[in-house]
């Protein structure tokens, strides 16, 4: 049984003010709108009050603060009534562990190396650090641990049998054996202990140690450890008194008139098999793999058949039962063995489903960023990406290529410095090495020493000498990540990422002997036969830590760093992207779609996720803004100059500085609102953008960081802010700024259009995040996240149902039902032909005339239909909007037997001559012609 394929898809983030029951209430909405598939955020049980659903803490269980089981189920059978499928976000790569309800994690914390689930996460038990062996680094505290002990700020509780420890809302396990000393003391303080007491203290006295890790000693742990705290919890029920000494020996653990109580305090927590410490050590000492940077995302090893085993069984279950007709797999660059996963998931899918021979059983896409170059693996049994391709494809279209010269040297002149993007990417790089990710640097690093000491050929290596290799490696990476696996041979791609690496990593460090990254090269790229052979199952645990390093690296690097210090255009500054590229040809875009119409006719096509930078729109009209270079250099200029006055001092500095001061620029002109700012919406507006850019500020870490924040220079910013916008203060700045925001306005909307029609029409299916079926000028999260006002575009769409004509949709574009009569329209008539979009071929169509660059225009065709689809790009250079006469002479070689029919309009037009944008583009600026 094939795959169900959507012919269009709905992004709802689920959390606990959006539940299964809200998402209920849209599914007629969504049917209406023409989507085939819902498409959510993780529905699986979260840390308590995530906003995203991204921290699983249970992947067998459903998120009781989005909705019971009943209510999923009742919503799984309204989208099945309305003939609507389920797609579902998968995190395969990590678990949350910040909060009690990680009942895996909190095992590991209490029983260290012998949990059963040790293996699970990826913890190094024998770290760098000597004193961290056996236990695990939780960088969890606010200040230094001796400060915070000594502030009284960690408190012992008993409850039910066993023992806590507390840091605030924080509460973390305290394991059997070390709690000893305690029920000891609480036996003294008894006239007459009971001799159940005394037998549970001998008891705690034989329970194998945390670090005995024999099976049958984890086992026996496992067992007894429950019967004592059973008993305990039993005797302090059947004999108050035994709960009183308890609560006594407490007290005095935090007797503050007793020095030695302290002492008493730190040997408890000390004996645990974790080590707390400030959170500012994590980033040269934790011990455990994380999501990117982030300590309460800690990763699993889903390599392991037992951790797959143990994770995929509600989800095997709904794919089963037909509630989860696709899957999402979020950071697949993570996993150690991304192609064995998927081949997994795909077979237990199958056999889930009754149909053991497919590879494809389940719809399945990856996050994936690929490179401007790099191609989706084709060994991969998957559907494609979740689309950030295609977000820049689009983005890099609409784009005035012919600015990039002017746009430069505006940008260079503007900061007093020339700024090269990928030169910033690698200072990026290794300064994310060096803040937040050098214990994984140091690992790689003492792994290569020992690697080296394994051969009398490399063994003069200095441990500097290759964790600098390794760090200036990973630095040059144009690619989140390669995919050498044990006994295959390298692609050819993946040997000339890591060849291009190396070259780039020796030309900028002259002085590094050459012969240490030959070293490196010859143990990620081993040469046949290799003369120098090293120790096999060490260099295969370098090589996979090395790939699962230098994901997160490039993605905290580039888009969590670098796109916020380099600011030339920033609507190419989104995942995926290329920032140092400047646009696109018509040409080109034609080719990435009949590339991905060969390769992965399914991938899905995004505009905005909940990960994107920007949202479409905003993307959009910064986009346009690249059509105005003499414009933006000019007001960028007056404004430097008018707001001069609003400018703070921090350090000898003015604050903010020019780079902050573009980035700025460009987000109000990209989010400025549809409607005029009053009393009430403006200070929304404000605080709005201050958040974004104290986020901006803080991700640059340049004046200020999530680390060390400037705050001096947050505030300077935030009231920079305050003040431009405000209509006294800033009224010679928003006199000027109105009319280009205006005009942007016009000319994004036009962008928008193109864009959402291309989206619904190109191989691929579309997604529209939540929304955005109505212009939506968010940022990036937070603000992208903000409540959907639904009742608003379900009247909007209701709307269309009456006699309301295209043309009056374009006049009344502020509202927005423009976009909304494009995507119903569209996507309805995709429902009833789904095969002419995912399989129909597709061929460019050529413009002739004086705009024929500010065209787009292409045909699907299968069997005897073909759709032409039209779009505009660069419509100053035509006129807004970009209708009728405007497009003079310029006409489209689409030829056909029969007559063509707009689906937007209802107008026909000739067959068998070129067509005239004049008449195809009489009444809206996009068209979609329909033949046969």
């Amino acid at each position: 049984m094939p795959a169900s394929i959507p012919t269009a898809t709905y992004r709802f983030q689920f959390h606990k003010g959006f539940t299964f029951r809200d998402a209920l209430s849209l599914v007629p909405y969504l049917h209406d709108l023409g989507i085939s598939h819902l498409y959510s955020s993780p529905p699986f049980r979260a840390m308590p009050g995530s906003m995203h659903g991204y921290d699983i803490c249970d992947h067998n269980a459903l998120n009781p603060e989005i909705g019971t089981r009943e209510e999923f189920d009742a919503l799984i059978a309204a989208l099945h009534e309305r003939g609507l499928g389920f797609i579902v976000d998968f995190v395969p790569n990590h678990m949350g562990i910040a909060e009690t309800q990680n009942h895996w994690w909190m095992d590991v914390l209490e029983n260290g190396p012998a949990s059963p689930y040790a293996r699970f996460f990826d913890i190094d038990w024998v770290p760098l650090k000597r004193e961290l062996e056996n236990k695990v680094l939780l960088p969890v505290l606010g200040d230094q641990y001796g400060r915070v002990l000594e502030r009284g700020e960690l408190k012992v509780q008993f409850e039910a049998g066993r023992f806590w420890l507390d840091y605030y809302a924080l509460r973390l396990p305290l394991g059997p054996r070390s709690t000893r000393p305690l029920l000891k003391r609480a036996s003294e303080l008894l006239a007459e202990p009971p001799v159940e007491l005394m037998s549970i203290l001998t008891a705690i006295e034989h329970l194998p140690a945390s670090t005995e890790t024999a099976p049958e000693k984890i086992a026996e742990r496992m067992r007894e450890k429950d019967v004592i705290r059973n008993r305990l919890n039993r005797l302090c029920d059947e004999t108050p008194a035994v709960r009183e000494a308890i609560t006594r020996a407490l007290a005095e653990l935090h007797d503050p008139e007793d020095p030695a109580s302290l002492d008493r305090l730190d040997a408890l927590i000390s004996n645990q098999p974790y080590r707390l410490s400030s959170w500012k050590v994590a980033a040269e000492e934790i011990n455990y793999r994380r999501f990117f940077d982030v300590n309460s995302l800690a990763a699993i090893r889903m390599e392991l058949p037992e951790v797959f085993d143990a994770t995929h069984q509600l989800l095997l279950d709904l794919i089963a039962r037909g509630a989860v007709n696709g899957v999402r797999i979020d950071h697949i660059d993570g996993l150690a063995n991304p192609r064995e996963y998927l081949r997994t998931l795909q077979t237990c899918a199958g056999a889930a489903l009754g149909d053991t021979a497919d590879k494809q059983a389940v719809y399945l896409l990856v996050e994936k960023i690929l490179g401007p170059t790099e191609k989706l693996r084709g060994d991969w049994p998957v559907h494609g990406t979740t689309g950030y391709e295609f977000t820049n494809q689009v983005t890099e279209l609409l784009v005035d290529r012919s600015a990039e010269r002017k746009f430069t040297e505006t940008y260079s002149r503007f900061v007093g410095r020339q700024l090269r993007f990928h030169e910033i990417v690698y200072r990026c790089k290794r300064l994310v090495m060096q803040v937040s990710m050098a214990s994984e640097v140091n690992v790689l690093g003492h792994l290569l020493n020992r690697l080296s000491e394994s051969h009398r050929w490399y063994r003069d290596f200095t441990v500097n000498a290759l964790t600098a290799a390794v760090r200036e490696t990973i630095a040059c990476f144009r690619v989140y990540r390669t995919y050498l696996l044990p006994g295959d041979p390298p692609t050819e791609a993946d040997t000339r990422v890591i060849q291009r690496a190396l070259a780039e990593a020796r030309r900028r460090n002259p002085a590094l002997e050459r012969t240490v990254f030959e070293f490196l090269r010859d143990l990620l790229l081993p040469p046949e036969p290799n003369p120098h052979p090293v120790d096999e199952t060490l260099r295969r645990e370098f090589v996979l830590k090395f790939q699962q390093c230098t994901s997160p690296i490039a993605a905290k690097g580039v888009e969590d760093t670098a796109f916020y210090q380099y600011h030339r255009l920033v609507a190419l500054n989104e995942v995926g992207g290329e920032p140092g590229d400047f646009g696109t040809t018509v040409e080109t875009f034609h080719r990435q779609n009949a590339a991905r119409l060969a390769e992965f006719p399914h991938s899905m096509l995004a505009t905005s996720t909940h990960d994107t930078k920007r949202s479409e729109d905003v993307r959009a009209r910064l986009a346009a803004l690249s059509e105005l270079p003499r414009e933006w250099t000019q007001c960028l200029r007056r404004w430097h100059t008018v707001n001069r006055k609003h400018r703070a001092e921090v350090d000898g500095e003015p604050a903010p500085d020019r780079n902050e001061e573009a980035l700025l620029y460009q987000t109000l002109l990209g989010s400025w609102p549809l409607a005029p700012l009053d009393s009430t919406t403006r200070p929304v507006y404000v605080q709005r953008i201050q958040d974004y850019m104290l986020k901006a500020l803080h991700e640059a870490k340049v004046n200020s960081s999530w680390i060390e924040p400037n705050e001096a220079w947050d505030k300077a910013v935030r009231d920079f802010v305050a003040r431009i916008l405000d209509p006294a203060q800033g009224r010679h700045f928003l006199a000027t700024f109105e009319p280009l925001a205006g005009r942007l306005t016009q000319l994004g909307a036009m962008n928008s259009l193109s864009q959402t029609v291309l989206k619904l029409t190109a191989p691929g299916v579309p997604d529209i995040y939540q929304g955005t079926e109505l212009w939506d000028l968010s940022l990036v999260d937070p603000d992208n996240r903000r409540p959907v006002d639904y009742a608003l575009r379900q009247d909007r769409l209701a709307s269309l149902s009456q006699d309301t004509s295209p043309q009056s949709l374009l006049e009344h574009l502020a509202d927005g039902r423009i976009k909304l009569f494009l995507i119903r329209t569209l996507l309805q008539f995709r429902r009833t032909h789904p095969d002419l979009f995912a399989q129909g071929a597709y061929a460019p169509v050529a413009a002739t005339g004086p705009l024929a660059e500010c065209v787009v225009a292409f045909t699907r065709t299968l069997g005897g239909q073909t759709v032409l689809v039209v779009a505009p790009r660069l419509t100053s250079r035509v006129g807004v909007p970009p209708v009728g006469e405007s497009w003079k002479d310029t006409r489209i070689e689409a030829v056909s037997s029969g007559k063509w029919v707009d689906l937007l309009t209802g107008k026909e037009h000739p067959t068998g001559a070129p067509l005239a944008l004049s008449e195809v583009l009489a009444v809206l600026p996009v068209a979609v012609l329909v033949t046969g």
